[in-house]
C-alpha cells in the first residue's frame, strides 16, 4: 500500500508541480531550460512545509502573494513568520539570498530584518532544509559552509549542520530540479 501523502507525491513529480515546464522540456529537449525562479521557489516552499510538518510544526500559508513571509510556523507557543529561499551549493558552501529583489520595480533589494523570524533555506544539492534565526541574517547574500575551507580557518564560520532542520528525500531515485 502506498503511504505517500499527496504533498510528497507532488514534490516527487515535478511535472505535476510545473506542467508547462515539463511539457517544454519534452517538446524541446535540446533547448536550454529557462530560469524559472517562481517554480523553483514553489518547489523549495513545498519541501520546507514538509520538513516543518514532519518536525512537529503546524504550518499555515498567508492569503495572497504580498507578504514579506511565505508561511507561518506554529511551534505551539509562538507563531513564526518564515521566508523560504533556495540555496545553491558552490565550492563547499550553500549560497542564498537574505533579501528580496525588486529588479522589476526599480532595481532595489530589501532585507527581511524585523519582518520575519526565520529564514528557511532548501538546498536541492544537499536535499536539506536549514532554519536560520534573524540573528543570522545579513542585508544581501550569505552562505553556510558544508565542507571545511582549504585554508583551514575555523573561526567565524557559519556551519550548515548547525542550522539543519531535515533532509527531504521523498524519492531518492528522481533528480532534483
Amino acid at each position: 500500500m502506498d503511504t505517500e501523502t499527496s504533498l510528497q507525491r507532488l514534490i516527487a513529480k515535478p511535472e505535476i508541480a510545473a506542467p508547462a515546464a515539463a511539457q517544454a522540456r519534452k517538446r524541446f529537449p535540446d533547448r536550454p531550460a529557462k530560469r524559472d525562479t517562481k517554480t523553483k521557489g514553489d518547489a523549495s516552499e513545498m519541501r520546507v512545509i514538509l520538513a516543518l510538518s514532519e518536525a512537529g510544526y503546524a504550518v499555515s500559508l498567508p492569503f495572497g502573494e504580498n507578504h514579506r513571509y511565505d508561511l507561518i510556523a506554529d511551534d505551539g507557543a509562538r507563531l513564526l513568520r518564515v521566508q523560504v529561499k533556495t540555496g545553491r551549493l558552490r565550492g563547499g558552501v550553500i549560497k542564498y539570498s537574505c533579501s528580496s529583489s525588486h529588479a522589476h520595480r526599480g532595481g532595489y533589494r530589501r532585507s527581511y530584518f524585523g519582518e520575519v523570524e526565520l529564514l528557511a533555506v532548501y538546498c536541492p544539492d544537499t536535499r536539506k532544509v536549514y532554519l536560520l534565526p534573524e540573528s543570522q541574517f545579513v542585508a544581501t547574500q550569505s552562505h553556510m559552509r558544508v565542507q571545511p575551507p582549504k585554508n583551514n580557518i575555523k573561526k567565524g564560520i557559519r556551519w550548515a549542520q548547525h542550522f539543519e532542520l531535515a533532509q527531504v528525500v521523498v524519492r531518492p531515485d528522481l533528480p532534483e530540479g
